[in-house]
């Protein structure tokens, strides 16, 4: 059997009948992200959580306190917090980068852009109709759906690098010249024009990647009621489970939870 294609759908619930007729082995439930991926996941959201919290409360202050400024570090604080979950951010996306390669071909997807294929364009506008209510029914897929894949590879593959340039050159600054923050980042000050750019296009991106976050919340939560597919549970257990349609896989690169008998 050839590679299984995440661009191509699975089946949709009116097409069992079809699919099963072909003959060959089908599967209700695929290991889909293993262990590293999901623990990714769910770090890189509570990171992300905290990295937004305490970025707008930098970027915008509290008000100051009365007193002796030794005794109100509050601010100081979030820094701190910020700064830790940003090496927690980055750190996790290097680990991520790294299982793209030793993982399955599904930890890849994040990374992927296909934009030199018609088919999975075409994909992707269909998914943008089902997502608009223009179509009535889903396509089922085994990993990520092209809309899905394409603003996943723009908001954490290509928003996360941005994030931790802008973000580490305007940490560099607080380093001082000669850390390695400002041997690496340093340059990115100079491009930008000043710090004070710096800060507003990181702060931009961080309302970029939220904009993202509700979407993808919001698209999860849908597609596990509407597509009759698990979403959301699949980033906890790992498993794709199709609650209608049986899902062909290819046994090369898909590992199967429950096969069900040989059709045909």
């Amino acid at each position: 059997m050839a590679p299984l294609d995440d661009a191509k759908p699975v089946a949709t619930p009116d097409e069992e009948g079809t699919a099963a007729s072909g003959g060959g082995r089908f599967l209700k439930a695929i290991y889909v992200y293993e262990v590293p991926v999901r623990i990714w996941h769910w770090v890189n959201a509570l990171a992300i959580t905290v990295l937004s919290v305490t970025g707008y409360l930098i970027a915008n202050p509290l008000p100051s306190m009365p007193g002796e400024a030794s005794a109100n570090f509050l601010m100081g604080y979030i820094r701190f917090v910020h700064f830790a979950a940003a090496y927690i951010f980055t750190i996790g996306f290097i680990g991520r980068l790294y299982w793209a390669f030793a993982g399955n071909h599904h930890a890849r997807q994040l990374f992927r852009f296909p934009f030199w294929d018609r088919h999975w364009w075409g994909e992707l506008f269909l998914e943008a109709r089902w997502y608009l209510f223009l179509e009535r029914k889903p396509k089922l897929y085994v990993g990520h759906n092209p809309l899905a894949q394409f603003a996943m590879f723009w908001a954490i593959a290509v928003g996360s690098v941005f994030m931790i340039v802008t973000g580490f050159a305007l940490y560099s600054e607080g380093a001082g010249l000669g850390s390695w923050q400002d041997k690496l980042f340093g340059w990115v000050i100079p491009l930008f024009g000043q710090s004070m750019d710096v800060h507003t296009w990181h702060h931009l991106g961080m309302w970029a990647i939220l904009l993202f976050v509700i979407v993808h919340v919001y698209a999860a939560v849908r597609e596990d009621i509407m597509s009759r597919q698990s979403i959301i549970s699949t980033m906890i257990s790992g498993v794709r489970t199709f609650k209608d349609a049986e899902a062909p896989a290819d046994e090369e690169h898909e590992r199967p939870v429950k096969k069900a008998a040989r059709v045909g």
